[in-house]
């Protein structure tokens, strides 16, 4: 199983950037799917999650600003980002809970990070 980030690069402040991450691989059924950043200096933090049903939550930092979303026949999630700040800068990992077959449990898979850096 993969997941494949891509999206990331240099934007100026109040700008935009869509990120998305494909899971392949030999995969049963995803479960939960989300983003964590991690800023230089700092620890890991959960940015963003939906569920299979679509049910989303945010790290109070970026709400109203980014939007997460899914396309389950595509076993794909993005990370719309708006309006963005320097303090977004980070490498940000997609994750996602997933089974690699019927009598598998679920374990978690992450992407390889991409690169957001906002400049001011």
């Amino acid at each position: 199983v993969q997941l494949q980030a891509c999206g990331g690069g240099l934007v100026q402040a109040g700008g935009f950037l869509r990120l998305s991450c494909a899971a392949s691989g030999s995969i049963f059924s995803i479960n939960n799917m989300g983003w964590y950043r991690q800023a230089p200096g700092k620890q890991r933090e959960l940015v963003a999650g939906i569920t299979s049903g679509g049910s989303t939550n945010y790290a109070d930092s970026v709400k109203g600003r980014f939007t997460i979303s899914r396309d389950n026949a595509k076993n794909t999630v993005y990370l719309q980002m708006n309006s963005l700040k320097p303090e977004d800068t980070a490498v940000y990992y997609c994750v996602a809970l997933l089974r690699i077959g019927v009598t598998s449990l679920e374990s978690d898979y992450w992407g390889q990070g991409t690169l957001v850096t906002v400049s001011s």
